[in-house]
């Protein structure tokens, strides 16, 4: 295949309000904050890409990822788009970490090639449409009134299965689902979400054993990160099973969580693997240890998503979508991408390449840097 050059990347600050705060054990937002890359080639082609940081998961903010995109930017300006693991290689090189500004450019330049290759990303990558997306929807965590109010509607709304947003003291954890069963039944499958929040095995043992009456489908990131040599501990007890979240950034770190025999599940973030490219390997390591998995992300728009999204259907050990935040948002920036369809149904786009781009109506009013 003959190279591509980038001849040119603009650096796009996208500032989006939430419907309401979003809110996880970390903290809250009300806003989603997105860099948004575009390379474009000497033969044409235009790639897109999005990160969406998060401060207190990835330790990137879109002040940081707007300054390190522009080192990105000067060095692989005159590059070849297509020979992306060099690209990638070139990024590592310049600067350790920063997964989340990488995986908008590792995006972009995913965007590129599977459209030089005429293919819509998901085939380049290898995938095929044989299984239906589909998306939960997250209840944040707060007052428990407010959650089951939350639950029920997005039961109502036809969502197949509702994440919750816990991590906090056993007792109020616990009440929070009692009442958002209470509230939807036991039929619709409930996903819990602590980042972090319980910190020790022991604690996050007593209170998985304390939610196991509440047909709970699985449990993401229960302990600090940092004591990630401690989770077999918890996922050999509970009796939920174990998904890991931000233990689990990029390849490295899934071989060393197999090896470790820590979880059962892992979630996949573009924003903390890096991008695609590592994504993929993060998949392969789930897929030889049997393990089933989550491609789920940050506060991305419809952009960032579809980007999932096609990564989703690339490996067939990937069985659970968390696609929700766009839904979350006041406006949608996005033209082409993934299409919300009933019950939490994800229409993936069959044009070469990522199928989605920025609205330049909002491109017009952000601030940018051209390199």
């Amino acid at each position: 295949m003959a190279g591509s050059t980038i001849t040119s990347i603009e650096l796009y600050k996208l500032f989006i309000h939430l419907k309401e705060p979003f809110v996880i054990s970390l903290g809250a937002v009300d806003s989603a904050e997105s860099l948004i890359v575009i390379l474009r080639t000497e033969d044409g082609c235009t790639g897109y890409g999005e990160c969406s940081p998060y401060m207190s998961i990835n330790g990137e903010s879109v002040d940081t990822c707007f300054i390190v995109g522009q080192y990105f930017a000067k060095f692989l300006k005159g590059k070849d788009a297509l020979r992306i693991e060099d690209r990638i290689a070139d990024m590592d090189k310049i600067i350790y970490g920063n997964s989340s500004v990488k995986s908008a450019f590792d995006m972009a330049l995913y965007d590129i090639a599977s459209q030089h290759a005429q293919l819509p990303l998901y085939e380049f990558l290898g995938g095929r449409k044989n299984k239906t997306l589909e998306t939960d929807m997250t209840v944040s965590i707060g007052d428990p009134h407010k959650m089951q109010a939350d639950a029920v509607r997005f039961k109502n709304e036809g969502f197949p299965a509702i994440k919750v947003k816990l991590g906090e003291a056993k007792n109020i954890d616990v009440e929070r689902i009692r009442m958002i069963r209470e509230g939807i039944g036991n039929e619709i499958p409930l996903r819990i979400d602590a980042n972090q929040g319980w910190k020790t095995a022991d604690m996050a043992i007593e209170v998985l054993h304390a939610l196991a009456p509440y047909n709970i489908e699985h449990c993401e990131e229960p302990i600090l990160r940092w004591r990630f040599m401690e989770l077999q501990k918890v996922s050999a007890a509970s009796p939920i099973p174990i998904m890991a979240d931000e233990t689990c950034g990029d390849e490295h770190d899934a071989e060393r969580l197999i090896q470790l025999k820590a979880c059962q599940m892992f979630n996949i973030k573009l924003g903390k693997s890096g991008g695609i490219f590592r994504g993929l390997q993060i998949a392969e390591h789930g897929a030889h240890a049997g393990m089933h998995m989550q491609v789920g992300g940050f506060m991305e728009s419809r952009l960032g998503m579809t980007a999932s999204a096609h990564l989703a259907l690339a490996n067939d050990h990937i069985v659970h979508c968390d696609f929700d935040t766009p839904l979350m948002f006041t406006e949608d920036p996005v033209i082409g991408g993934i299409n919300y369809l009933d019950k939490g149904v994800i229409d993936v786009p069959d044009v070469p390449g990522l199928g989605a781009v920025i609205d330049e109506s909002y491109l017009e009013k952000a601030e940018k840097v051209v390199i």
